[in-house]
This record gives structure tokens, sequence and C-alpha cells, in this order.
């Protein structure tokens, strides 16, 4: 797979996509770089997807034994789903990425002291994909500046709003 930048994600991506995102994420850490993978998922997963059930909050990216897996995430089963299937809505799923970019990963998270956060679910081409990224915690006065940041954002596009 291949890193995705930010701009190229906001243009390439419609809200029709897009099935879930971790606001949380940006708020707890310092995203550095983004990237794409799949997921391997079982039938009743993937309707629920397309229903828009599901819940990345509380979800985090592990890498053991030269393979990434996603752990925590809430997929809710549909009422419809299979009868002879007992689905588990928190089970541990394989993240889809390159031998090269799982190396890189643990890497970064034994040497570096890095994280790997997912930050949004979307469908591309009929395929269900989960951008990760690769980031360092934030400490409380660094949410702090962010959040006095966004205010300040927020204010000065008000007072150029009232002057145009």
């Amino acid at each position: 797979m291949r890193a995705v930048s930010k701009k190229a994600g906001k243009d390439k991506q419609s809200q029709d996509n897009v099935v879930a995102v971790n606001r949380k994420a940006g708020f707890d850490f310092f995203i550095e770089e983004r990237l794409e993978a799949g997921l391997a998922l079982e039938g009743w997963e993937v309707k629920s997807l397309r229903a828009k059930r599901v819940n990345l909050t509380e979800s985090h990216v592990i890498v053991r034994r030269g393979e990434a897996w996603l752990i925590g995430c809430n997929i809710t089963p549909l009422a419809t789903a299979s009868t002879h299937v007992r689905p588990d809505p928190t089970r541990t799923r394989k993240l889809l990425l390159h031998r090269r970019e799982i190396a890189r990963l643990a890497g970064s998270v034994d040497r570096a002291g890095y994280t790997v956060v997912p930050l949004k679910l979307y469908w591309k081409r009929g395929r269900a994909k989960l951008e990760i990224g690769l980031a360092k915690g934030k400490k409380k006065h660094d949410k702090r500046a962010d959040k006095k940041e966004q205010d300040w954002q927020r204010q000065r596009e008000r007072l150029l709003k009232h002057k145009v």
C-alpha cells in the first residue's frame, strides 16, 4: 500500500465512502504518517459496515509476529445476520499491509516510542480500507495549546466573515 497525503485523502474521499472517523485520535495524538490498510472481514461484518454500524474510538493497532492486528474495533452485528454464525463485535481483525510497511511500523513502535492508531474506515473500489496513523501521544499542555489554536481559528473566521 502507499502513504496517503492529507490533501489527496480529502479530495478523493467522498462522504458516502467514509464509514467511520476516529476524531479522538487527532485530539490524543500527533499524527506523523498515514497509511492505508485493507481489512480481513467476515460477511456479516461487511454488511454492518455498509450500514455504518462501527465504532473506532476505543480501538488500536498492534504489530505482532510480522502481522498487524486491529484490536477493540466494535462492529455491531445486524439483526438480520445469519443464524448459524455467532458474531463477535470486538474480535481481533487482521490488517492487510505489505511486509515492508509492517516492518517499518514495528520498528517505529519498538524504537522510537510511536503508536499506531486507526483514523478512518472507508470504502475504496468495493473494498473496506482502514487509514492508520503512526502517532506520538500528546501531553496535557499540548492538548490545551491545540484547543486554544482551534478557538483562535474559529474566532478569526467569524471576524473575517463580518468584515466582508
